[in-house]
């Protein structure tokens, strides 16, 4: 028991490492919005479904807050942790729950729990950016570009997913999981 804890604990600090890399190394800035399209949800959306709620949460707020202090963008550190955890807390309940009752190995569950994560985050952003951060309706303009990084980290997510799943450590490591 003890053993699996840590193993969990690792594989988690390597998930938001991961995380953190991912939106940092390949991002697009966008000048119109002063922000970026990073390629990092799809590795928060992994770690939601290899992970679980509560890791898979820990690993992408924590990753997804450490790039946006260490790429300048601290004023959107405390919403990004807010925002990149409750997006994998929703996407592992739902890719779970959807995994139980389906019984499959196809994509439907990975897309549809990804899908609602990537919605809650293109919301998420909008709210803190109008509310929090005073943008007001000028927050709609960075709505388009996560989109874009939404659909990328969906698609991208699910595809490795399912490729990662072929390797018989990493299947039977989520086998365990939702037993």
């Amino acid at each position: 028991m003890r053993q699996t804890k840590l193993l969990r604990l690792v594989t988690a600090a390597v998930f938001a490492a991961l995380t953190c890399v991912a939106t940092m190394i390949v991002n697009i800035p966008i000048p119109a919005t002063k922000g970026y399209v990073n390629m990092g949800d799809c590795i928060v959306l992994l770690g939601a479904f290899f992970l679980g709620p509560v890791y898979g949460m820990a690993a992408g707020a924590l990753g997804s807050m450490l790039s946006d202090v260490f790429l300048g963008y601290a004023q959107y550190a405390p919403g990004t942790l807010v925002i990149k955890g409750l997006m994998a807390l929703l996407a592992a309940v739902l890719f779970l729950a959807l995994r139980k009752k389906i019984r499959t190995t196809s994509l439907l569950p990975a897309i549809v729990s990804a899908f609602a994560g990537e919605i809650w985050m293109v919301t998420g952003y909008f709210a803190y950016e109008s509310l929090l951060l005073g943008y007001g309706l000028a927050a709609a303009a960075s709505v388009p570009a996560n989109l874009l990084q939404a659909a990328g980290g969906l698609v991208l997510s699910a595809l490795l997913f399912r490729a990662l799943c072929a390797v018989p450590a990493i299947r039977r490591m989520t086998e365990r999981k939702e037993s």
